[in-house]
């Protein structure tokens, strides 16, 4: 089955990662989504080793080793940055600007929101029902203080 944009093959996620990468490093011209991807990864230096390495196309991340995926990790990133720009769900954008304030720092409530989304993705898949949006910035206002 070939992916397409919206349902991209793993080794087609982690090429965009690592040719990000690299365009940003060479100061190429990048595109909107790899400039936002490009500062995602920038503010990951634990990840950079990973995406300055082009066998990590093939490398397995696996919970059971400990092992955090940095291209799920960096993509969930790339997902929230998408829902911010268009306040979707609804109510996110202003849930998110909640935590910043609690948390006091962006990266840190983008982590909030990671775990939510995390939690929200989590769920649906184990109960077989579609994500749950109202939960999803429910969590991130409770993050936040104010839910």
């Amino acid at each position: 089955m070939e992916a397409d944009m919206f349902n991209p093959s793993r080794e087609q996620v982690r090429s965009f990662f690592i040719d990000t990468w690299r365009k940003h490093r060479a100061r190429e011209l990048l595109s909107a989504m790899e400039s936002i991807a490009a500062d995602i990864i920038s503010q990951h230096p634990e990840y950079h080793a990973i995406v300055e390495n082009p066998d990590s196309l093939e490398r397995d991340f696996s919970p059971e080793d400990g092992a955090i995926n940095p291209f799920l990790h960096l993509s969930l990133h790339l997902a929230i940055e998408e829902q911010l720009s268009i306040n979707q769900p609804p109510g996110i954008r202003a849930a998110f600007e909640a935590a910043c304030a609690q948390r006091g720092e962006r990266h840190a409530a983008l982590h909030d929101a990671l775990e939510c989304l995390g939690e929200m993705m989590f769920n649906a898949q184990r109960n077989g029902t579609p994500p749950d949006a109202l939960a999803y910035v429910g969590c991130l206002k409770r993050k936040a203080g104010i839910g």
